[in-house]
């Protein structure tokens, strides 16, 4: 997709789902993202933080795109809006959540975006499937019970559901 203006570049989007149709969730969020060239394996993980809650499901999109920070946030919040997702509680549970995690060459620090994301190397169920799709970005994983959490179950093309 062009729009951006600017060359062509790497960028890495965090997507997790703990309510409805998960998977469904995750394939629509991927399926309405533009310039996408990779998906990670879905990944099962525990949620950290919040309210109890279900397990998710997280996986790691590379694009390759020259839009910018600020037009990507738009679209992240236009899929989120499109699986129905209701801001109620923070870390609470979600059909979709979509982070940019990083966009080779920019440094963003406004109040409703920070690039690259401030918590992505503190957090096991993002590191893992970012390994997948960017390992030249994952020097090493937190370790301790977190990581045991994280369960690879499949990928997100082709797959039924679980």
């Amino acid at each position: 997709m062009s729009g951006g203006g600017g060359p062509s570049r790497r960028a890495l989007l965090g997507l997790g789902s703990n309510v409805g149709d998960r998977w469904e969730h995750l394939r629509g969020a991927v399926a309405g993202m533009p310039d996408v060239v990779e998906v990670s394996t879905v990944y099962e993980t525990a949620p950290v933080g919040g309210p109890e809650q279900g397990p998710y499901l997280n996986c790691v999109v590379r694009l390759e795109t020259d839009l910018s920070p600020r037009v990507l946030l738009g679209l992240c919040r236009e899929r989120e809006m499109a699986a129905g997702r209701v801001r109620r509680v923070r870390w609470g549970p979600r059909t979709l959540d979509v982070d940019i995690l990083w966009v080779d060459g920019e440094s963003v620090d406004d109040e409703d975006l920070t690039v690259p994301h401030p918590r992505m190397y503190e957090r096991a169920f993002v590191l893992i499937p970012l390994r997948d799709v960017a390992p030249d970005l994952v020097d090493e994983i937190p370790g301790g019970s977190i990581v045991d959490d994280i369960v690879p179950v499949g990928p997100l093309v082709g797959t039924t559901g679980a």
